[in-house]
């Protein structure tokens, strides 16, 4: 365990990574009294660069971080560091093990979007079925206006009311999809949760990739779900069907996703994460021309309000390190001024 009593007197130095993930600040004055704010030393870096890491964590107290890594080897070199906020719900970048060992402290935030994901998948089912992207193009390119009669018909148009969604991943993020889906008229299936006896509404993951309309992705990156979304699993879906990916970019294969595509043996699909962000320019879901793919660059999390939502739960959390660290200062001398 670390010791603090050098730090409870001292600057409590905090230092926010990758603050440009975050766009609206982390506002501490809605957290912090003025007598914990005057002993707030935070420094925000846009990005934080792997050479970089250590230099910067070396005197800190408190690190927030979305998507830079924080190993076991950078941990050690911080021996000040008694706190981590990571600007996420996952927490995969962080060693968990080794910073318990050395007593620091791994905070997430595992509800600031849930709504927000939630309605990405919606309004991405929503574009996906009704080839939305296809008639826009449609419109503006000359073929609406070449057409002989009021509307131009391309793509079918498949309904979102009456079919079926199948939702891999229980949590808060599943859940809300349902409910919006549910809303919407669809009947939801979930995968069923390995280790457990299936719920009337749960089926086998390769049942339920050949039974839904639509299939949607929410479980955390671990060893048993990086690719699970592969050839085989893909080959069982229904031609007409599409696949969502608001989870992690390594539950899905890249290159069986693009062949399928190609091939049309999936109807679409829309994907919001990959394996390795920013991709770079060579990744097979960047290439020109692939059919009926609805490519964002990891926003589903990132309405005005869930970034609020997130910044004000991070403050809180530095907020009561300093609360915490305030209660640990050695009290005043007797007739101390």
């Amino acid at each position: 365990m670390r010791s603090t009593t050098s730090t409870t007197t001292s600057a409590c130095r905090v230092v926010f990574l990758d603050a440009g993930t975050l766009p609206c600040g982390l506002p501490f004055e809605q957290h912090l009294d003025a007598s914990l704010l005057v002993h707030l030393a935070y420094q925000a870096h846009e990005r934080t660069a792997p050479a970089e890491v250590a230099a910067r964590i070396a005197q800190a107290e408190v690190v927030v971080t979305n998507k830079v890594r924080l190993g076991a080897e950078l941990l050690a070199q911080a021996p000040q560091l008694q706190r981590i906020c990571i600007a996420a719900a996952g927490m995969d970048n962080v060693d968990l093990q080794a910073a318990r060992s050395l007593g620091i402290t791994v905070h997430n935030v595992p509800d600031y979007g849930s709504d927000s994901v939630a309605e990405h998948v919606m309004a991405t089912l929503l574009a996906l079925r009704r080839h939305l992207a296809e008639y826009s193009r449609a419109a503006g390119d000359g073929r609406w206006s070449a057409s002989p009669h009021f509307c131009w018909h391309g793509p079918r148009i498949q309904p979102v009311g009456g079919s079926t969604l199948g939702i891999v991943g229980r949590g808060r993020i599943g859940q809300a999809t349902a409910r919006l889906a549910q809303g919407l008229g669809m009947r939801v299936l979930f995968a069923q949760r390995p280790g457990r006896e299936a719920a009337g509404d749960e089926r086998p993951l390769d049942d339920l990739l050949a039974q839904c309309d639509a299939v949607s992705l929410h479980v955390p990156l671990t060893p048993d779900t990086r690719g699970l979304i592969d050839a085989r699993r893909l080959a069982l879906m229904k031609p007409d069907a599409v696949l969502i990916n608001t989870g992690r970019g390594a539950l899905v294969d890249p290159h069986a996703l693009v062949a399928a595509l190609q091939a049309q043996r999936l109807a679409g699909a829309a994907i919001d994460v990959l394996e390795v962000e920013p991709p770079p320019p060579d990744h097979p879901l960047l290439a020109p021309g692939i059919p009926n793919l609805l490519l964002t660059p990891h926003v589903a999390w990132a309405s005005e309000q869930a970034q609020q939502r997130l910044a004000s739960r991070l403050a809180e959390q530095v907020a009561q390190h300093l609360r915490e660290r305030a209660l640990r200062a050695p009290a005043s001398p007797p007739g101390a001024a």
